[in-house]
């Protein structure tokens, strides 16, 4: 009887799965593997090559040290932002919720305008810089700035629910055994965040590594100097160096899948735990 209804379940399932195969196909597992085929299609020793150049060197090394960078940065900001929003009742407090998760709605394209329109050479305040050989944009600082505000919720969305769960009554009993707020969030706080820090870690560093719209703006794409992985894969296919561009792109994937991967077995096993 068991194995009839079993029989019976795998039945039932087997439809809605075929179909949902079915449009996943050309959507996201053909493209996928487009890259890799055709990163490979001239063999091994030549996607060595084209991933050892200069150039597909420096555009991956920078891309990974870009986003270690935004990172760490959103990784302070997001954290006190989350617990600013989430500890302390304030007029506007929706308000401001609201404009600190706006970046997720705004065109990456829209970002990087709105930070040349501040920063840039003729922007309101880079006007004022310049002159002092000061300019943010068009230079590394310029990518991380704008990394830091495409990628800003991902952390406060990830460490705010944890803080919005924990029990007020931790707090309280560190501050009557005399512990300040500082030694309270060191103890009490911050050993609670550990997964949403670690989550929302891996999050803001996969955004930041593929980032593009923002980052070609206020970048200049300047080769050896400003010009990050995905911005290496957009100018080699306009010189039309497909394989050249699949080969960085191939590895771009094949690292986000590994972060992909890290972050759901460490959810898993969060599960298990709890």
């Amino acid at each position: 009887m068991k194995f009839l209804t079993q029989d019976k379940r795998n039945n039932k399932t087997w439809l809605p799965v075929s179909l949902l195969l079915l449009v996943l196909l050309p959507l996201i597992l053909l493209p996928l593997s487009a890259i890799f085929i055709f990163a490979g299609s001239g063999g091994i020793e030549n996607f060595l090559t084209v991933i050892s150049s200069e150039e597909a060197q420096f555009a991956l090394r920078f891309s990974v040290i870009v986003a270690f960078a935004t990172t760490l940065i959103n990784g302070v900001l997001g954290t006190y932002a989350a617990y600013v929003l989430s500890k302390y009742k304030f007029r506007g407090n929706q308000t401001l919720n609201i404009i600190v998760n706006l970046p997720v709605a705004i065109p990456t394209v829209v970002v990087g305008t709105s930070l040349l329109l501040l920063w840039g050479p003729i922007g309101l305040l880079g006007k004022y810089l310049d002159p002092l050989g000061f300019q943010p944009m068009f230079a590394p600082a310029g990518v991380i700035l704008a990394h830091i505000f495409v990628t800003f919720p991902y952390m406060l969305g990830a460490v705010k629910p944890v803080l919005d769960e924990l029990e007020a009554s931790y707090e309280e009993a560190a501050y009557t055994i005399g512990a300040n707020r500082l030694q309270t969030f060191r103890f009490v706080i911050f050993p609670a965040l550990k997964g949403g820090l670690f989550t929302g870690g891996l999050l803001t560093f996969a955004h930041s590594l593929g980032e593009f719209g923002a980052t070609v703006l206020v970048s200049g794409n300047l080769s050896l100097r400003t010009q990050t992985a995905p911005l290496y894969i957009f100018a080699q296919f306009e010189a039309g160096n497909i394989e050249t561009a699949n080969a960085v792109a191939a590895v771009l994937a094949l690292f986000s899948f590994i972060l992909f991967f890290i972050l759901i077995r460490f959810t898993r096993r969060k599960k298990m735990i709890a």
